[in-house]
């Protein structure tokens, strides 16, 4: 007998598979069955007309605060999604230098308009290296399963300070922390390595994400000390994905992702975001992408399942923004923005 039997649904099994219908049986928490009129069952669920599927993968989350405090995980969990990855974009919560807090959550809150209200209230911190923040992770459970990633940003603020924004270099010795202290998160359990070179990532003070500008010989450097460490995913936020980006530096950048990948084995994820002012742009970086993987390096697009944010509110990201007719009226009161922009021509 099985414990729970979902009956009469379209079942699709994530294979790629054509869709069937039937009956899925679950025994201790595992499907044990698929097939038409299965046995007897503890408990029936009715999934006629409805689609039974397998949990969803999001790849791309930032419940890097959220899920020290919130069991739930929602809104993903609520939606389908069992297993959440987080770190993304090169913004998280360690390692963190004690007193240096605040300044992690002005990058969460100006590159994911995360509240930073909800952040100070929520977080309860602990921790300072990155195997620490995997231990508080540890000490928790939740509605899904949690991987997370260490990035760029709260690495390079951790090792070289005030100096980890704007154009400064790493120099050697601060390779060398910030590729040991990379290494050592994947050691202990850190699922990849995540950094972001967009200028349209900015702290709330709209200073760029540290690691916007890292040269090439930082960002090997800390490729190579993902492999080691046994880790297989390095996830960009590309220069290039901004509408008024020049189309040589989307060029560029899939040129070192591509040659980062096929030098280290690691599995290269980039954002693709569709951009209006260059309507063909979204072609040219996936033509790339599978130019590389021809070549034998693993090239991964990303691909927004949505045209912009859903967070939409004048104080953060809208539809208007990077358009002149709004960048224009930017520096007036809000007011007065709403003013003009409701104004006849």
């Amino acid at each position: 007998m099985f414990d729970t039997v979902i009956r009469r649904g379209q079942i699709i099994d994530g294979t790629g598979r054509a869709a069937t219908f039937g009956d899925v049986g679950i025994v201790d928490g595992r499907i044990a069955a698929i097939g038409v009129d299965l046995g007897e069952a503890v408990m029936t669920i009715d999934a006629t007309g409805l689609t039974v599927v397998p949990g969803f993968v999001d790849v791309h989350t930032h419940f890097d605060g959220q899920a020290t405090w919130d069991s739930a995980l929602e809104p993903s969990t609520p939606h389908g999604v069992t297993t959440v990855v987080m770190g993304n974009c090169g913004v998280g919560f360690a390692p963190v230098r004690r007193g240096d807090e605040d300044r992690l959550i002005e990058l969460m809150e100006g590159v994911e308009d995360i509240p930073g209200a909800a952040l100070h209230e929520g977080m309860t911190w602990g921790w300072e290296s990155f195997p620490d923040y995997l231990d508080t992770l540890e000490s928790r459970r939740w509605a899904a399963d949690v991987a997370t990633q260490i990035p760029h940003g709260s690495l390079r603020r951790f090792v070289m300070g005030d100096r980890s924004t704007g154009g400064n270099g790493a120099t050697v010795d601060e390779i060398e922390a910030l590729a040991k202290l990379t290494r050592e998160a994947v050691e202990a359990g850190a699922f990849g390595f995540t950094t972001s070179r967009t200028i349209g990532h900015t702290s709330v003070d709209g200073i760029p994400v540290p690691g916007t500008f890292a040269a090439d010989d930082e960002l090997f450097a800390l490729a190579r000390a993902v492999r080691d460490g046994g880790g297989r995913i390095f996830e960009v936020a590309p220069a290039g994905i901004m509408p008024t980006d020049d189309p040589a530096v989307v060029a560029r950048e899939s040129d070192w992702m591509g040659r980062m990948a096929a030098e280290t084995g690691l599995t290269a994820t980039h954002i693709v975001i569709q951009q209006q002012s260059d309507p063909q742009r979204w072609r040219r970086e996936m033509a790339a992408s599978a130019e590389w993987r021809r070549r034998g390096a693993r090239m991964i697009p990303l691909v927004a399942g949505r045209p912009f944010g859903v967070l939409m509110a004048w104080e953060l990201r809208h539809p208007f923004r990077f358009r002149p007719s709004y960048e224009a009226l930017r520096h007036l009161p809000h007011s007065e923005q709403v003013a003009q922009l409701g104004r006849p021509e």
